[in-house]
């Protein structure tokens, strides 16, 4: 096997993550991991160093990074901390991960910092061409575009880790200078005001298309606020199981929705009428439709020049909604009418959104006759041509209209699932 060339300093010309060099980056990455976590005496994440094990023996690249720890057992208190993991990933300037997990380890204000004041906590040395922390690493500088280095994380859980509202909105505006698309933060309990938070940081944001704020504590007040970030933002896929949104934020979130998609649907309906008439009044002559052949094939034969991705677009429109375990029936301040009225506006949205692939109402006391407008909904939907949902819904109705709506779906399998109780 011919020898890699060698450049200054005794660095190889290789690929960063290619075959060759995944063992010695990985291993050189967990020693530096291990290092950190004697210096601010924490112990080492197994998963870390399984997941890194694992890596080395296959030869592949480690993308995700997910950082767990046991639970405590016989009320010890086991010392937990994320800052090894993140001052690892900059001192190693390790630029291959695309997923970064963090489960069941709380994180305080210093670990969620502001995007401008962790440049404020860094200063160049002269001895030194990599950047010196004056302060511990935050969760920020992993994720921010700036600076000299770029840490190229498509995806971001903070599971169970105690993120506050104060946090929330500070790390919503680090999101704004990342490159992250999917932002997970289930189990935190931040409430309306966390939400508040988000929607100030994330608004104009284009390209966070994927939120899950799965057992947070949102109320109905929520509703407004997360139909306001949907519409301001480019979500695409929203998770909020296991809240209490109830009939009246789960309207709230829905009604902005289905009156846009009902829009547009009347809108392609004008257009297409249109256009049908035009056809009518001017038919093409033969010698029309010769020219228009031989001009295709010449364009066929200069070739199709390759198309620029856009960014998502910003508007109150989703492909995936997953509202399983919110409250929604009768027993909320609304009254028992409460999930009729939110069963109406669902349908709308139901009968006229082309753009919505996943409902998930599971866990939801909506009862017979909302399922009927619901199954109504979904035979329209099927009559107008529209892509087929995956739908999941409770099996609090008769078993007939249960069937029905199952037949006129596709599966759906929530990957949400309820959180076990701590002891």
């Amino acid at each position: 096997m011919a020898k890699q060339k060698k450049g200054k300093r005794g660095r190889t010309n290789a690929k960063p993550g290619s075959t060759t060099d995944v063992p010695i980056i990985l291993k050189r990455f967990l020693k530096t991991y291990e290092n950190h976590c004697a210096e601010v005496q924490s112990i080492v994440s197994p998963t870390i160093k399984q997941n890194i094990q694992l890596c080395i023996e296959n030869e592949r690249i480690m993308t995700k990074i997910m950082l767990t720890f046991p639970e405590d057992s016989l009320g010890e208190t086991i010392p937990k901390s994320v800052q090894p993991l993140l001052m690892t990933i900059r001192d190693e300037r390790y630029m291959l991960g695309k997923e970064l997990c963090i489960w069941n380890v709380v994180l305080n204000n210093q670990d969620i910092a502001d995007l401008y004041p962790t440049h404020a906590c860094l200063t160049t040395s002269t001895t030194q061409r990599n950047w010196v922390p004056k302060f511990p690493c935050p969760v920020s500088i992993i994720l921010e575009k700036r600076g000299r280095t770029y840490y190229p994380f498509s995806h971001l859980e903070l599971l169970d880790c105690g993120i506050d509202a104060w946090s929330l909105e500070r790390l919503g505006k680090a999101v704004n200078f990342s490159s992250l698309t999917s932002l997970n933060l289930d189990y935190n309990e931040f409430g309306e005001e966390g939400v508040r938070g988000l929607l100030n940081a994330l608004e104009g944001n284009n390209h966070v298309v994927s939120l899950s704020l799965c057992y947070c504590k949102l109320g109905p007040g929520s509703g407004s606020l997360l139909a306001a970030l949907v519409t301001k933002s480019a979500i695409r896929d929203l998770y909020v199981n296991g809240n209490e949104l109830q009939s009246e934020g789960a309207i709230a979130l829905v009604t902005e929705m289905a009156e846009y998609a009902e829009n547009m649907a009347s809108a392609k309906q004008s257009q297409h009428v249109e256009e049908l008439g035009r056809q009518s009044y001017s038919a093409p002559s033969r010698l029309e439709t010769r020219t228009g052949s031989a001009m295709k094939k010449k364009k066929k034969k200069k070739g199709k020049k390759r198309k620029i991705a856009k960014p998502p677009e910003i508007g109150p429109w989703l492909e995936k909604l997953h509202l399983a375990d919110n409250a929604i029936d009768g027993c909320g301040k609304a009254g028992i009418t409460s999930p009729l009225k939110f069963t109406h506006v669902l349908c709308q949205l139901i009968r006229f959104s082309d753009h919505l692939t996943e409902l998930d109402l599971d866990d939801n006391g909506i009862g017979e006759l909302c399922g009927k407008l619901v199954l109504d909904a979904l035979k329209e939907r099927k009559e107008a041509k529209l892509a087929c949902l995956k739908v999941k819904v409770t099996s609090q109705m008769s078993a007939d209209t249960f069937a029905s709506i199952l037949k006129n779906t596709k599966k759906l399998a929530s990957k949400k699932k309820r959180k076990k109780k701590k002891k």
